[in-house]
């Protein structure tokens, strides 16, 4: 009855395939002269997502998550990755070949302080690592009395022998009724930035930044519309473009023309160092720009500026046509959302669903719209013990049933000209048990504290956290994730530079969209989480208020499964805001839907306060 278009169930993930390859790896770093290696999850851009050609950390490992680090030596061979992957990574892995480490306790340069040999050459590739990432790493090897090596050729490619191919998605333009500011408006925006940084030009190396400024979109990265490439944008004169030529058609080709001068990948390096030869200040953006980039600017005599480029704090702030494409497309992704949670509690306590299956039925859903682009990432589908494995991706090895008294968390979205969606909804299947309930309403109490926050300008996401976790810590217990990540605009479902979680340092400004989701695993039972994207907006007028207040508004629609809630650890003020909710859900989804579903939402929002 349904199918998945936009992702795949297969297992990609192979532990039996590590010991050769590792084997191999070794060899090759001795024919380079090296006693080890350091490898990120990463490409030249430093992205989060990476096409199927950068994923060197899941061909050496089997490990599959959007964030680890390996250090591999003759006799040891370490992964390091975060809380979100703790059970991933040991299940995807060879326990006879690496050592797990959690980074959060333990970072990648305090073990090489700690653990590496006196004298080790322990090499790195410099476009995969950011240029302070190099000088942290080379400082630690220094501590160890060893020394960091740059690579001229990456010696995981050399044994990669099947390696794919580099994408070649064709650019599309991004039509300015979407985007809500003409490419050449947001390039002379940029150009001042740059004249207020005292730098002589900007190397765009974030591919969401350039797609952005160029009102751009692509496909070169599975579930993010991204057009992989580079921009050099000067305080005064014209851009230059670094994009395969083979990605443009005619029509985009002109348009790009007029906006820059349009040049192949591989000019960059030259362009590079002329810039670099003129003594000019080049800003180079802190989080993704690769340390070779650095090493070209500076090898030719120019002068660098390591700083957050400026595109990224633009591009996370909406204006008007994004914030309103995020509306519609919320309202739209709330309909396909209502229809499956409709359809979902008429199939599960069958028992005869499984995770696979309510994938496709989502995906089924939201195509139905006949606006979908693609998916924002693949889906989770984690039933019962599967929900507490945070980022957990279901593959035809790991299918289950979703089973009456079970748990089941979704966690998906869409993307679509107008926006970008997330939503995660933790759902019973059957009479849940009163721990279910229990730690439900807890993680729903943390949920609504965020959604009701009001703050004062300028306040980062770090200072709002707590909020979130206030009555699981009251209980002893915690999750491991960041409560929030900001959202793009019809590019990547996470975002910076404003995050809700205890490193979120940026301020969260007017027109910033972020996720909030608290959540609550028990390894081995269930999960939890409960996932909105909020809208960050002027706060309802306050008599008596002294400086600018910002509050949240809740851009996702769907119901919250009422059958989880304890409205005996609930207060009044947190019910209202529930019901208030649901009757906004309610009004919104019930003409967009037919009519099963309209009277099943009607059920699911209905108040808890007076049932």
């Amino acid at each position: 009855m349904f199918s998945a278009k936009f992702q795949t169930f297969d297992e990609t993930a192979d532990p039996a395939a590590a010991a050769p390859r590792i084997a191999a790896l070794r060899a090759e770093l001795r024919r380079q002269g090296l006693d080890g290696f350091v490898l990120p999850r990463a490409d030249r851009h430093q992205n989060e997502y990476v096409p199927a050609s950068e994923e060197r950390l899941a061909f050496l490992t089997g490990f599959t998550g959007s964030a680890g680090f390996l250090i591999v030596l003759p006799d040891q061979a370490v992964l390091f990755s975060d809380g979100r992957y703790t059970l991933q990574a040991r299940e995807q892995t060879d326990p006879a070949i690496f050592t797990l480490i959690n980074s959060v306790e333990t970072s990648p340069t305090a073990w090489i302080e700690q653990h590496l040999p006196a004298r080790t050459r322990l090499g790195y590739d410099p476009w995969l690592h950011t240029a302070d990432s190099a000088e942290k790493l080379a400082k630690a090897c220094a501590k160890a009395d060893a020394t960091l090596v740059p690579v001229e050729a990456d010696p995981v490619d050399a044994i990669w022998t099947e390696r794919p191919a580099p994408p070649l998605g064709p650019v599309v333009l991004h039509d300015v009724r979407f985007a809500g500011e003409a490419a050449e408006d947001k390039l002379n925006r940029i150009a001042g930035e740059i004249g207020k940084q005292r730098a002589d030009a900007l190397v765009v190396s974030d591919p969401h930044n350039v797609a952005w400024a160029f009102n751009i979109r692509g496909s070169d990265v599975a579930h993010t519309p991204l057009p992989l490439g580079f921009a050099v944008v000067p305080k005064q004169g014209r851009p230059a473009l670094y994009l395969d030529g083979r990605k443009l058609s005619n029509a985009v080709r002109a348009r790009l023309a007029e906006l820059a001068d349009l040049h192949e990948p591989d000019a960059l390096t030259a362009d590079l160092a002329r810039l670099g030869a003129t003594q000019s200040c080049v800003l180079l953006d802190q989080a993704t720009a690769a340390d070779a980039l650095a090493k070209l600017v500076t090898d030719a005599g120019g002068k660098l500026l390591r700083a957050a480029d400026p595109i990224t704090a633009m591009k996370a702030v909406k204006n008007a046509a994004e914030i309103a494409g995020a509306r519609a497309a919320q309202a739209r992704d709330g309909a396909a959302m209502a229809r499956f949670l409709a359809w979902f509690d008429r199939e599960a306590p069958r028992g005869e669903l499984t995770e696979i299956a309510a994938v496709e039925a989502l995906e089924s859903f939201r195509r139905d719209s006949g606006l979908l682009k693609d998916i924002s990432f693949p889906s989770i589908s984690g039933s019962g013990p599967n929900g507490a494995i945070v980022h957990y991706r279901v593959t035809e090895k790991t299918n289950r049933p979703i089973r009456p008294g079970e748990l089941f968390l979704i966690d998906s979205g869409g993307q679509y000209e107008d926006g970008t969606t997330d939503i995660t909804r933790t759902i019973a299947v059957g009479a849940p048990s009163e721990e279910m309930r229990m730690r439900f309403t807890q993680v729903l109490r943390g949920h609504i504290a965020i959604a009701r926050a009001v703050f004062p300008d300028g306040i980062s996401g770090a200072q709002l956290d707590t909020l979130a976790r206030q009555y699981l810590w009251q209980a002893g217990v915690d999750f491991d994730h960041g409560t929030g990540h900001g959202v793009g605009s019809y590019l990547s479902v996470h975002e910076g530079p404003a995050r809700i979680s205890k490193l979120g340092s940026a301020p969260l400004k007017r027109g910033m969209i972020l996720s909030n989701e608290p959540g609550y695993y028990k390894e081995g039972a269930f999960g939890i989480r409960i996932e909105n994207l909020v809208l960050v907006i002027e706060a309802p007028h306050i008599p008596g208020a002294e400086r600018p207040m910002n509050a949240f508004e809740t851009i996702t629609l769907a119901p919250i499964d009422r059958r989880l809630v304890d409205v005996s650890q609930m207060t009044a003020d947190e019910l209202a805001w529930l019901d208030s909710y649901h009757a906004r859900v309610a009004e919104t989804l019930a003409p967009l839907v037919d009519k099963d579903t309209a009277h099943w939402l009607a059920a699911a929002t209905r108040p808890l306060s007076n049932p």
